[in-house]
């Protein structure tokens, strides 16, 4: 979940924590900003963007989205093919074609080309190092939890106005590229329209009380006539988001606000008469937050009976027990849940953690296994590198651990400990073989890196 949220909300704070003394939960208006991993919620963004992706004529694969820990209404593009949206924005929407819209505009700006020099500037960088340049922010990557979480601490808005700033003329050609990829695939464009005109409300505060969207984002009566225009003429206007739609939405704003908030605004936006799914989902995850496993585990193991092939119930279940010290039982858990998806590798990477948690000898091939995949599909998380190393430690691959360590260090930004580990893995290593030859590598690019 989140880190999945796992989500790993839970150990993204702890490693925060421990980097930062303590998070309050202002931590992102002070500066304080937090790269957030859920299976769940990237799955649900994916579903949304997939279709606007293939509509904008651009490869779905080629795309990233990441989901910024900030409760201000925020989504940019940077880096390229990668956009960045906040957990503020997600729990503001009314319904996912609020959610779509952002993401269709946005991606009217990747396809557009916008702000190239910009892009062309971080396209090399690490997501990290993207954000901490977006930021104004010097940031410092965490490897801790299953989260694979950044850390970025300083002063954002005055980045952002000179690096995310568009023109007037990009921003209403974002607008008209982003509808027509609604209309393309069959989706209204009022959510655009409603989030504008959401937008619109704030113009009167003054900057620093702005949401930062509408500082790079600058809106203009001109372009919310032309969206009220196609809005009213769009053939798909009227359409309602298709209900599996509607059901994703209310689980991903639950889940968020479950892990974000604290409990007393959890409950009071989700009380105990409420006992839609999304409710009873965020008050599980609140209530297993503030350690009352009393409350928690039956609202979940009512989810559970309801809907026993739900692989995302079944990792919630998994993490409160692994964090809390049941650990044999969260690898049952875990297990089910990869069962029900191998595909996602944040499942794989969570029941990963627990088999190496339990030290049982027997399940170190499993979780190593587990690992590779992950790896394979996410080269560049620096937390599963680690525990792939600590897996072939186990199994007597001392040369491969090395490797794992020199590839975690490259994917957390640190070309000295990156080289050192290749150099070690280089001694260990059979020469020529493919692992020794990628030891070659990190070594190269931790030089590059080291040299600026």
């Amino acid at each position: 979940m989140l880190a999945h949220l796992r989500s790993r909300i839970v150990s993204l704070a702890l490693a925060v924590c421990l980097l930062a003394g303590s998070v309050p939960p202002a931590a992102a208006q002070e500066g304080r900003v937090r790269l957030l991993r859920d299976a769940e919620i990237e799955h649900i963004i994916r579903i949304y963007a997939t279709p606007l992706f293939h509509a904008a004529g651009l490869d779905p694969s080629a795309i990233s989205v990441y989901l910024i820990d900030d409760t201000r209404l925020n989504a940019f593009v940077a880096g390229g093919m990668n956009i960045f949206i906040n957990s503020g924005l997600l729990m503001r929407s009314r319904d996912p074609l609020e959610v779509m819209g952002v993401i269709a505009h946005e991606t009217g700006h990747i396809a557009g080309g916008h702000l190239a020099r910009t892009q062309e500037a971080l396209r090399t960088a690490t997501i990290e190092q993207i954000i901490a340049t977006v930021l104004g922010a010097a940031a410092a990557v965490v490897g801790g939890g299953d989260v694979g979480a950044a850390v970025i601490t300083g002063g954002s808005s005055i980045a952002q106005r000179s690096l995310l700033q568009y023109s007037r003329t990009q921003e209403s050609a974002a607008d008209q590229a982003g509808v027509s990829y609604l209309e393309r695939a069959g989706y209204s464009s009022r959510g655009l329209l409603n989030f504008m005109d959401v937008l619109a409300g704030e113009e009167a505060l003054l900057p620093d009380n702005q949401d930062p969207y509408l500082r790079s984002h600058p809106l203009t009566r001109d372009r919310i006539d032309s969206l009220h225009a196609f809005v009213n003429r769009s053939r798909h206007s009227d359409r309602p988001a298709p209900p599996e739609l509607v059901a994703f939405h209310g689980r991903m704003v639950g889940k968020l606000i479950g892990f974000l908030e604290p409990l007393g605004r959890v409950l009071r936006r989700y009380p105990d008469s409420d006992q839609s799914l999304e409710a009873r989902y965020a008050r599980a995850i609140a209530h297993y937050r503030a350690s009352d496993l009393k409350k928690a585990m039956p609202l979940l193991d009512q989810l559970l009976a309801e809907h026993p092939e739900d692989a995302y119930f079944h990792e919630l279940r998994g993490q409160i027990l692994f964090e809390n010290g049941r650990i044999p039982e969260s690898v049952d858990s875990y297990q089910r849940a990869v069962d029900l998806d191998p595909t996602e590798p944040l499942l794989r990477l969570g029941l990963a953690q627990a088999q190496l948690e339990t030290e049982r000898p027997d399940l170190t091939k499993p979780a190593m296994a587990h690992l590779e995949e992950v790896v394979r599909r996410e080269p560049r998380n620096g937390f599963a590198w680690r525990l792939l190393a600590i897996a072939y430690g186990r199994s007597d691959q001392i040369g491969m651990a090395a490797l794992a360590l020199g590839e975690s260090a490259l994917a957390r930004n640190n070309p000295t400990e990156a080289k050192a580990q290749a150099d070690r893995a280089l001694r260990l290593l059979p020469e020529n073989s493919p692992a020794w030859l990628r030891a070659q590598d990190i070594k190269r690019t931790a030089k590059r890196l080291e040299d600026g």
